[in-house]
């Protein structure tokens, strides 16, 4: 049994009785740098750093620490963005006991008279900055964990770019610790000062007046997206994620991703939905990568390749969109690889498609609708409906009972 321990910023005189005492008698303390220089020499005990970078090591850590009293030390809550989180996942469930502190989202929400309903945490540990796109909304307050003494300044660049420049910054440092310190400003004149160590930003989000921020309910308007037309408009976008249906945690593919619209507002829709986008054409794909980042979720993974050849490597999906280029032994592929209870849509524009659709209609069942949309255009100096291409509509939910062998069958 692993042991991990939350310390506070002040060290280990923010540890309860029962906390100290693991510390105390562990015959190996595994932590960062700051974590073991808490601790003096002392004879039968073992400090071991943790190596950089971590993943790729730590199993070797692990095995080297051997099977004695083991506590490994953690800041705050080990499960609030660290190890614990890591190891729980690497280890399992059996294998480590979380003894947690006081995390930094606590102290933080404490100085800023926060509810925890009324806010929310965003993590950029590891993670790009445009991650933060995402959260952006009017009033919204955001516990922002970061890395780095230009974080904060990165942050309110990327506020004024998204029309936030109103937004109020908090910069707290070693919270909990004697030398606590605090750091107010706005987005549109922060100084650029550097952030203490150990440090996170809270934001109260204000955007400009004649700026519509962006919603996360699906059918975000075109100009959201850098396009060449191979788009999906914004309605047919709703349509297809209405049918998609996200959940937290899914695995979704989009197939033919074009511009990768539809790929981007489902992985919109939770932090935890892991999109992976597949576009054989090189220059969409650097496009898809681009609005991604815009949108707030740059890690959507993008393939370059051709559906057919991409399929058979990806992880099993819970939705698969299919915008195009559309075959039978695609579909078959895709109904084969989604799990049970998964959702399938597949667009089509031609007559050719559209035939297709019904033969897999006719076999997985599901349901087709023909989505026709009309826009208001210029006539000279009067107005007329414009209207668009129609798109047939595929949509099925594959069967929770349905067993593997009866899919390959």
């Amino acid at each position: 049994m692993i042991e991990v321990v939350g310390v506070g910023a002040s060290g280990l005189e923010s540890l309860g009785p029962d906390g100290r005492r693991l510390v105390d008698e562990a015959e190996v303390v595994v932590g960062g740098e700051r974590h073991l220089a808490m601790l003096g020499v002392r004879p039968g005990r073992r400090l071991v750093p943790w190596p950089s970078p971590l993943l790729p090591a730590l199993q070797r850590v692990l095995d080297d620490v051997g099977t004695g009293r083991v506590v490994v030390l953690a800041s705050g809550d080990p499960l609030v963005s660290g190890i614990g989180s890591t190891l729980v996942r690497e280890l399992g469930v059996d294998a480590v006991r979380i003894h947690p502190g006081v995390s930094s989202v606590a102290l933080a929400r404490a100085r800023m008279h926060w509810a925890a309903e009324d806010s929310d945490v965003v993590t950029l540990l590891g993670r790009d900055v445009d991650r933060l796109r995402r959260d952006l909304a009017p009033r919204a307050r955001l516990v922002v964990l970061t890395s780095g003494d230009d974080a904060p300044a990165r942050i309110a660049s990327l506020l004024v770019e998204e029309g936030y420049a109103g937004s109020r910054l908090t910069v707290l440092g070693h919270l909990g610790s004697p030398a606590e310190s605090r750091i107010d400003g706005v987005a549109a004149s922060w100084d650029g000062r550097p952030a203490p160590r150990l440090s996170l930003v809270c934001v109260e989000c204000e955007p400009h007046p004649e700026r519509s921020p962006r919603s996360l309910v699906p059918g975000l308007d075109e100009t959201a997206y850098d396009h060449d037309g191979q788009l999906t408009k914004r309605v047919v976008r709703a349509a297809a994620l209405a049918h998609l249906a996200p959940q937290p945690g899914d695995v979704m593919w989009d197939l033919g991703a074009g511009a990768g619209s539809v790929g981007i507002e489902f992985a919109r829709q939770h932090p935890r939905n892991e999109v992976h986008s597949v576009e054989r054409d090189p220059e969409r794909a650097e496009r898809v990568r681009r609005n991604a980042r815009a949108l707030g979720v740059p890690g959507v993974r993008v393939v370059e390749a051709a559906s057919i050849g991409a399929v058979a490597e990806l992880p099993r999906p819970d939705a698969v969109f299919v915008g195009g280029g559309a075959t039978g032994p695609l579909l078959d592929a895709c109904w084969a690889a989604l799990v049970p209870g998964g959702r399938l849509v597949v667009h089509g524009v031609t007559v050719e498609t559209e035939v297709l659709l019904h033969e897999v209609r006719a076999r997985f069942g599901g349901s087709m609708t023909r989505i026709a949309v009309e826009d208001l255009d210029t006539i000279g100096s009067f107005h007329g409906w414009k209207p668009g291409r129609s798109i047939v509509q595929w949509s099925v939910e594959k069967p929770v009972t349905q067993t593997d062998s009866e899919t390959e069958a």
